[in-house]
């Protein structure tokens, strides 16, 4: 797997689809800030997207979505002069999984948020801005449109498992979103995922995310990239903030801490996996990485 699908992984990615909004006239709708990452995709008309911190706000064309990175308030909203009530109340009464703001039909949005396990704030949330807008427009955004379509079919269609295939469409979304912002704003971005952006640094990253347990050197990696162990060293901690096999280290106390957070594995049998020789060392590497050792972690309770 590559480094983005990995981490995906990882963090057990789920889309959860809400009811829709359907809106016209003078309207304005307040949110408290999402769990996990919101989404919202405007399949007709336009309207405002405010986020708490931000000076300004995002104006959202027919065709156009985003993704709500960080955990924020926002409002969604016709116009500057619109009082906005919460949103709450207003989708408890929806009806046939549609919400309603103001008067008349003028703007539909199709929205839900992305949750994960353990660890999302810093592998990944951490790295992105907290709004990414992708407009109709962007270029290779067919897939998003293909796939916010697919939602709108299965969820008025409402055919067998329609929920399970349109919050799976999601997740295709969601990469593609990721991919697309990686493309359009590279320097947006930090941490493994501006590496993503950098062609030598992504080969390097590939190479550690396809073998982890192996015993890497620079040296190795740099002849893997085709390049001296000086540059792969200096453009890897440009771009990603530590050196490789730093970030080797991080990397394989996460897959280590998801097994034991899984359970069924000795500890011994998880050093192995993740290219320590002896559970002395992983828990000396696990301890530095996340302050506890390895039989604390695994003691703690799930995260909620």
């Amino acid at each position: 797997m590559d480094p983005l699908e990995d981490v995906l992984t990882l963090l057990e990615t789920r889309g959860h689809l809400s009811a829709g909004l359907v809106a016209g006239g003078r309207w304005a709708v307040r949110f408290e800030a999402p769990q996990g990452v919101k989404f919202n995709a405007v399949r007709r008309g336009s309207c405002l997207l405010e986020v708490e911190g931000l000076d300004t706000p995002v104006e959202l064309a027919e065709g156009d979505c985003y993704l709500l990175a960080h955990r924020r308030p926002f409002t969604l909203r016709s116009a500057a002069e619109a009082v906005p009530v919460p949103a709450a109340p207003l989708f408890a009464r929806s009806e046939e999984g549609i919400a309603r703001a103001g008067q008349g039909d003028d703007t539909f949005l199709v929205g839900g948020r992305f949750s994960f396990g353990a660890r999302a704030q810093e592998l990944l949330l951490d790295r992105l801005p907290p709004v990414i807008h992708l407009p109709a427009g962007t270029g290779g955004a067919e897939t998003v449109r293909w796939a916010l379509a697919a939602i709108d079919r299965e969820l008025s269609e409402r055919q067998m498992a329609s929920t399970l295939v349109a919050e799976h469409l999601a997740v295709v979304m969601l990469v593609h979103v990721l991919r697309l912002h990686l493309a359009r704003e590279p320097h947006a971005v930090s941490g493994w995922l501006a590496g993503l952006t950098d062609p030598v640094v992504a080969i390097a990253l590939a190479a550690l995310h396809r073998d982890p347990a192996r015993p890497w050197t620079v040296a190795a990696l740099a002849r893997a990239c085709a390049v001296s162990r000086s540059t792969l060293a200096a453009r890897f901690k440009a771009t990603v903030g530590q050196g490789p096999l730093e970030y080797l280290t991080r990397w394989r106390i996460e897959l280590a801490a998801r097994q034991l957070r899984e359970g069924g594995s000795t500890l011994a049998s998880v050093a192995h996996s993740v290219g320590y020789g002896s559970e002395s060392a992983l828990s000396v590497a696990f301890k530095r990485v996340l302050g506890v050792p390895p039989s604390d972690y695994r003691k703690q309770p799930p995260p909620p």
